[in-house]
């Protein structure tokens, strides 16, 4: 077990990519705090399957646009594992909009939980780990977009661009505390919220001509790229972006 006795706090971790993080990483042996925004059932549930499995969790309420709410996830994930190893930055939204017709509210709303949220979550995040003495690991899941344009989608690229900055500035700052700070960029990932996409074949067709391997990949590709940038395997990887997108930073056009 790669991760075993280590503690992680996932954000977003009920559904989709956060869902495959978290089961990856109780399967390589660490204590999960699945941070989730919205009804509580998916996130008990997700706990329960780990705990099934032999895995120890924690579901807890996390809005990462709150910092009162962090401060707590924090909290009570040291409280019941006693430590904190590992802080993935997960939770975001993206609303499209060609760009002359954005809204501001939509603007913003977008930066402080893909931007502010992860910078807010990090700092904290950062400062128990310095307190505890013993290092750490930061991982932003990002996107490719945080290297690809994407049109009618300028407030979700800008955050992400942006992510890719603030982990690369950080991670020189708090190498002195051994905390590794990493980003996943993601390209297509099939999880829930791609079921209108999926359900188009033509959509499908054009989105599957942009990658190499003509497939989506899976939260669980994700769950174990993270896994490796968690372990001990990685103690001399930081402040990179691991694109994982079936090749298709290599190949894309319009998308």
């Amino acid at each position: 077990m790669r991760l075993k006795d280590k503690v992680a706090i996932i954000t977003g971790a009920d559904t989709g990519i956060g869902k495959g993080i978290s089961t990856c990483f109780a399967r390589e042996g660490a204590c999960v705090t699945v941070g989730y925004l919205g009804k509580r059932e998916p996130a008990e549930e997700l706990v329960g399957e780990i705990e099934q499995d032999g895995g120890r969790a924690l579901a807890m309420a996390l809005d990462v646009s709150q910092a009162d709410q962090i401060d707590h996830c924090i909290e009570q994930t040291v409280s019941a594992f006693g430590k904190l190893d590992i802080f993935v930055n997960n939770a975001g939204v993206e609303t499209k909009s060609p760009f002359l017709e954005m809204p501001f509210d939509v603007y913003a709303k977008t930066i402080a939980i893909d931007l502010t949220g992860p910078w807010v979550c990090a700092q904290k995040a950062a400062n128990q780990m310095v307190k505890q003495g013993h290092g750490g690991r930061i991982i932003n899941i990002s996107s490719v977009h945080e290297d690809l344009p994407m049109p009618t989608n300028a407030a979700y690229c800008a955050a992400k661009g942006a992510l890719r900055m603030m982990m690369r500035t950080i991670a020189v700052e708090l190498a002195q505390h051994d905390i590794l700070v990493n980003n996943i960029g993601p390209g297509a990932i099939d999880t829930p919220m791609d079921a209108p996409l999926k359900a188009d074949p033509q959509k499908m067709n054009t989105l599957l001509s942009e990658i190499p391997l003509r497939r989506m990949g899976t939260p669980d590709d994700i769950g174990m790229l993270a896994v490796y940038l968690a372990s001990d395997e990685a103690a001399y990887v930081t402040g990179q972006t691991y694109f994982i997108d079936g090749g298709m930073l290599r190949q894309s056009g319009s998308l």
